[in-house]
């Protein structure tokens, strides 16, 4: 089931929000159980086979966390083994083809793949488990109850992709007893913020993927406007459709009075690469940060362990992404790039070098390229793909214009590609999915994110805004009947536009 479906949308989630405040007004902990319940449908919705494998994980991490906070001397041990059965789990399901496929590969021997479908969110719950496991053997965990342990693990908005949640941030607001009641305020924030994540999503996302496409399709040999429209188109893609989702996520959480974790906060306006990690999947990079980072040894120990752990980090996050060369390539450039980061952010604080409105725009035009680059892997289907785009990107597979322009063929006669008329093929300049790039690119860029849309009114989204953008003073949220029209006009337009369900690209992670 998506969020971005009718059924979803019109019976799905009504049905869930009614039973639920119904009974949270005799019994929260049945309320807590039918949350949890109607989680469980959810995910079953789309395969129901693999709910028995979410309900054992669930358990099997539940007993191990008991056992994890009541022992005295044994402690370590229980938390390796859980760790382990959670790895291994992940590794069977996502990497154990890849691992075939790598080792016939090097060695040319034959392996048959696997007949394995990886379940959906298998990624997500098992990182959120992982962090209960080392949040309780670090003795954070301070509430054991069944029913809200597997709401907590199961919760509808973020099962499927995320946020990745601590144990410690949901547990208290399952069991805060306002929360099982209805509040006006929680469903008007939660309706407007899923409006504005299904617009990104059906709107914008789903309107530039056609661009991109085509563009990474194997053999395609694309020319360099089409690589750069195609790598562009993919780099908006996957912004607007993660963050639509959790926006839509977080929306929908807050309708039962629960906040989850930001996710996203205008990434793509980064100064440097350090900042675009604090700022892209932010829960993702918390938990690479906190469970993986630090525990390596962090930036104790020197610049070249620093360095090192950076490396691991993110090679083990693109792996993570997916079981492929190509995401852990990704993974790399982004260890390479932070390597890069952090040894000039050392040299300017030597050189006591001053920053200015120029250098701060350089700065994150060089680190959206960057991104871009890397993102170009990222979505190949495989490295010679990705090899052939960026070798278009910079003129290799030469340029190619319009039939109309080539009576001006001597005015390119001195670009240093080579040079033909053909017309470009993989992109179509005649609909809407051009000036919607344009569009998505100005927004990501200069419009306020959503949480600086809201925090004006909402304290919660306010302590971990930072100050908002010049049009962010002008563009913001409170209760009205302007904003209610604003909001109901958005829904109309997005209901008009969903003729075709898609799902989102993190469910591939």
């Amino acid at each position: 089931m998506l969020f971005n479906s009718f059924g979803f949308i019109f019976l799905y989630l009504p049905i869930v929000i009614f039973i639920f405040f119904w009974l949270g007004r005799y019994d929260k902990t049945r309320a807590a159980g039918w949350l949890a319940f109607a989680s469980l449908f959810f995910y079953g919705y789309w395969d129901y086979r693999y709910v028995p494998l979410l309900l054992a994980s669930v358990g099997f991490n539940y007993w191990a966390g008991l056992h994890i906070a009541r022992a005295v001397s044994a402690r370590k041990i229980w938390l390796v083994f859980a760790l382990t059965a959670n790895l291994l789990l992940l590794a069977y399901y996502k990497y154990a083809n890849f691992f075939l496929y790598t080792i016939d590969a090097v060695s040319g021997w034959h392996f048959e793949a696997l007949d394995i479908v990886l379940p959906i969110g298998i990624s997500f719950y098992t990182f959120t488990q992982i962090a209960f496991l080392v949040d309780t053997y670090r003795g954070q965990v301070k509430e054991y109850r069944f029913v809200h342990y597997i709401l907590f693990v199961s919760y509808f908005p973020h099962l499927i992709a995320g946020p990745v949640l601590h144990h410690k941030e949901m547990m208290p607001q399952f069991a805060d007893d306002k929360n099982y009641h209805p509040g006006w305020e929680n469903i008007a924030i939660g309706l407007s913020i899923f409006v504005i994540g299904l617009t990104k999503k059906i709107l914008i996302a789903d309107n530039v993927a056609p661009l991109a496409d085509p563009v990474f399709s194997p053999d395609a040999h694309p020319q360099l406007i089409e690589a750069w429209i195609g790598a562009l188109a993919y780099t908006f893609q996957l912004y607007f459709d993660f963050s639509a989702y959790s926006d839509m996520a977080i929306g929908l959480s807050r309708l039962f009075g629960v906040k989850l974790p930001l996710n996203f906060n205008s990434p793509y306006k980064a100064e440097n690469i350090s900042d675009f990690w604090r700022r892209w999947h932010m829960t993702l990079s918390r938990f690479l940060r906190d469970y993986l980072y630090i525990p390596l040894g962090g930036n104790r120990n020197g610049s070249l362990n620093r360095y090192r752990n950076l490396m691991i980090t993110m090679l083990l996050g693109g792996l993570w992404h997916g079981a492929g060369w190509t995401f852990v390539i990704w993974g790399g450039l982004h260890g390479f790039y932070l390597v890069i980061n952090h040894a000039w952010q050392f040299v300017i604080s030597k050189l006591k070098m001053h920053t200015g409105p120029i250098w701060t725009a350089s700065s994150r035009l060089i680190t959206f390229l960057a991104v871009v680059i890397a993102w170009v892997f990222f979505r190949a289907p495989d490295i010679r793909t990705a090899i052939d785009i960026l070798g278009a990107m910079i003129g290799v597979n030469g340029i190619s214009f319009p039939h109309g322009l080539a009576h001006y063929s001597d005015q390119f006669q001195y670009l240093p590609f080579s040079v033909s008329f053909n017309g470009i093929q993989w992109i179509d300049f005649g609909g809407i999915d051009v000036p919607v790039l344009l569009a998505a690119a100005l927004i990501a860029w200069f419009a306020p994110n959503t949480q600086e849309i809201f925090s004006r009114y909402d304290p919660c989204l306010e302590k971990v805004t930072p100050p908002g953008s010049l049009i962010s003073r002008y563009i913001s949220w409170a209760p009205s009947k302007l904003t209610g029209v604003v909001f109901a006009v958005l829904f109309v337009i997005c209901m008009l536009n969903m003729n075709r369900v898609t799902e989102f690209l993190y469910f591939q992670f």
